[in-house]
């Protein structure tokens, strides 16, 4: 399933920024800064999104990592919850 044209697996625009990986391309886990980052929010709203359930997280040698499927998962329940605009 694709996000308004994006690649699924990938958020193109946010790794078109430098978070590639030398061998794969894309990075599977972002760091909370990242995450926040690509999504337009600061790490306190990260937080409390984490919290709340709405990411998810995992914790890789003592470092909290977010999947960036996490991430297009809540992007995708936010497009499925708007309201369509208004003419």
């Amino acid at each position: 399933m694709t996000i308004q044209g994006w690649p699924s697996s990938s958020l193109s625009a946010f790794s078109e920024q430098g978070h590639r990986d030398a061998t794969s391309g894309f990075r599977l886990l972002l760091s909370p800064v990242e995450a926040a980052r690509a999504l337009s929010v600061s790490r306190s709203k990260l937080y409390r999104l984490l919290k709340q359930g709405r990411l998810e997280s995992v914790h890789l040698d003592g470092n909290r990592r977010i999947p960036v499927s996490s991430l297009e998962a809540f992007v995708r329940s936010l497009l499925l919850d708007a309201t369509p605009p208004r003419r």
